[in-house]
């Protein structure tokens, strides 16, 4: 069985190939590490390999693992990549470098308010509902421009860009086509004047298809770690 460590190196050698496919620089795809529901130890071994960034789809359990790992803090950054509910905001705004997953903007001004003044602003992006699936979470594409602005005039935040979980596809092509709408959207957002430059898309299954369209930022959990040892309730 491969140890974390392998796994990582093997990840990164994948991520390099789909940029070479892509004819895209290695360097301008970042491996975000989704640690949901791997412990302290697990995140360790992960910063320990040369992993700095960290994704958690839970509140809670993402600051009890900053606090475990308290020695790693000002070397590590932590992104919130699960849903977030307005009771949740001011904890996130305080102990979070990034939200992926601001759909509203009740939820963006809420951070913005809330967000410490000695912090730098928190690194955000919006999340787009863009397979249009029912049961998902994001903002409908016709509605992102609107919110991008709005989001983007709060002081405490910074956007960054857009957060998809496209609907899963049998084949790279069909994985590709929601990630390029994605893509999409965001040079539209540019066009209009808005500075983003990040497409946080892929994760272990789709990952190749995400680099292909211009992913910046790719999150993978199982790929590294293995399939998932319990639920979270």
């Amino acid at each position: 069985m491969a140890t974390i460590s392998e796994n990582i190196q093997q990840l990164h050698g994948r991520i390099q190939r789909a940029c070479l496919q892509a004819s895209r620089p290695v360097h301008s795809v970042t491996l975000l590490v989704v640690t949901k529901t791997f412990g302290a130890d697990d995140v360790r071994q992960a910063f320990d390999a040369g992993e700095r960034r960290f994704g958690e789809n839970y509140v809670q359990e993402g600051v009890d693992k900053m606090a475990a790992l308290a020695d790693l803090r000002d070397r590590t950054e932590w992104h919130l990549i699960g849903p977030l509910q307005s009771n949740k905001t001011r904890v996130v705004a305080e102990r979070f470098d990034w939200v992926h997953t601001v759909d509203r903007l009740k939820i963006a001004q809420r951070l913005s308010d809330q967000r410490p003044p000695h912090l730098p602003p928190l690194q955000v992006c919006l999340q787009v509902n863009i397979s249009g699936e029912a049961t998902k979470s994001g903002l409908a594409p016709a509605e992102v421009a609107d919110v991008a602005r709005a989001v983007a005039a709060l002081p405490g935040l910074r956007l960054r860009g857009l957060m998809a979980i496209p609907e899963p596809a049998a084949t790279l092509d069909g994985q590709r086509v929601p990630h390029r709408a994605l893509a999409t959207l965001l040079a539209a957002l540019n066009r209009d004047g808005l500075a983003l430059d990040t497409l946080s898309m892929g994760m272990s299954a789709d990952m190749d298809a995400a680099i292909l369209e211009g992913a910046t930022l790719v999150r993978v959990g199982s790929a590294i770690f293995g399939a998932r040892p319990r639920p979270v309730t």
